[in-house]
């Protein structure tokens, strides 16, 4: 029978944070094979909008609730927790209609060997 373990505040928080973020999940698959999907865990505000990433390892692709009032052309760092970088560049049109809820998927930059599809719906 396996023993009880008692948490102290420190550990206690950082589990009740991770939980509350494991809420927060987009579907991905592992980079570069044919993997099933895996969550990730990006923080999103509000009325940001977080993409779906292909091929996924550790990225997060979100735009902010500012970013899509403004409706300019956009760079995103979509590097997460994955080690290494990968950017996305949409344009005014393509943020417009992801404020709008329209469907909206753009291949990344390559990098570190690859690239990822992101999608936003």
């Amino acid at each position: 029978m396996k023993e009880a373990r008692i948490l102290g505040r420190r550990e206690f928080t950082l589990a009740a944070a991770m939980a509350i973020l494991s809420g927060v999940a987009i579907t991905v698959s592992g980079c570069g094979s044919n993997s099933s999907p895996s969550p990730a865990a990006p923080t999103p505000s509000g009325g940001d909008k977080t993409g779906s990433i292909s091929a996924n390892h550790g990225h997060s692709a979100v735009i902010t609730s500012a970013q899509l009032t403004a409706a300019g052309g956009i760079t995103l760092s979509i590097a997460g927790s994955a080690g290494h970088n990968h950017t996305v560049t949409l344009a005014a049109s393509e943020i417009t209609a992801i404020a709008g809820s329209q469907r909206v998927s753009k291949e990344s930059s390559s990098d570190n060997g690859h690239s990822h599809t992101v999608t936003f719906n």
